[in-house]
């Protein structure tokens, strides 16, 4: 995610998060790519000056990656810690990165660790039961299941995480804000339309008229190339319009006609 400056905390996260963190109650984010997940939780381990171990969940993840595994050196077998493991053990703040995207048993034994004991059994090597640090914290996001390669979360790991926090795109006034501290020229006229210009294919994804939806990211890059002295009409082309082309020419002359009606030919 966007990490060039700080999270610009438009819906009063920090503090859902601040009283989460005392209450140890785990935290699940929810919303499309691009909105700036990562950004505040990294942001929010900065401002607690505590680690943050973080893993990005897919269809390659697998229990060894949260668990560890056996290693042989020099005829001594030895067990590399995984992430779960190391968090717990330390009272770290866990993050845990699209997590509907993680498999069926991968899930099943993240539970074991994130029910009210906050413990789990390393059945793996020693058999010791690991107990959690106290200060251990976990935040997890999951992104809508429109998206691709998400799945349903199973309802007892729902429950593992009782504070939701909703994240979405910003109010283009916002969006604005943020998009400035990564851009210094000065069209702000072009950025606010290139930005309401992104707000625009986002509603049409969401109501499914196209099929994808802009991120900040792209505001960004957006701007960038404003800085660089691209026209606003040709930005919005290379950001904006061509990525619709992998999904047929029809996809992308929709787009193409949205950007002449806002920029002009």
């Amino acid at each position: 995610m966007l990490q060039s400056s700080a999270y610009l905390d438009w819906n009063n996260s920090f503090d859902i998060l601040n009283k989460a963190y005392d209450s140890s109650l785990f935290v699940l984010i929810i919303g499309p790519k691009g909105t700036g997940k990562t950004t505040l939780v990294r942001d929010f381990a900065n401002s607690k000056d505590t680690k943050l171990e973080s893993i990005n969940f897919s269809l390659r993840t697998r229990e060894s990656h949260l668990i560890g595994t056996k290693t042989l050196t020099q005829g001594t077998i030895g067990f590399d810690e995984g992430i779960l493991i190391r968090s717990m053990k330390e009272g770290s703040i866990l993050y845990l990165d699209e997590l509907n995207a993680a498999e069926a048993d991968v899930l099943l034994r993240l539970d074991e660790a994130l029910d009210d004991r906050r413990q789990i059994i390393l059945k793996e090597s020693t058999g010791e039961t690991i107990n959690a640090n106290q200060k251990w914290f976990v935040v997890a996001t999951i992104n809508p299941l429109t998206h691709v390669g998400t799945k349903e979360l199973p309802p007892q790991l729902l429950s593992r995480f009782p504070i939701r926090i909703r994240l979405d795109y910003p109010p283009e006034e916002t969006e604005f804000e943020i998009v400035k501290r990564h851009a210094g020229g000065n069209h702000d006229d072009s950025l606010k339309q290139g930005i309401k210009l992104a707000n625009t294919l986002r509603q049409a994804a969401a109501v499914e008229e196209l099929y994808y939806a802009p991120s900040l990211r792209e505001t960004i890059a957006y701007a960038k190339l404003l800085d660089s002295g691209l026209s606003a009409k040709k930005a919005a082309d290379i950001v904006f319009a061509n990525v619709y082309g992998q999904w047929g020419n029809v996809e992308y002359q929709k787009v193409s006609d949205i950007i002449t009606s806002m920029f002009g030919k």
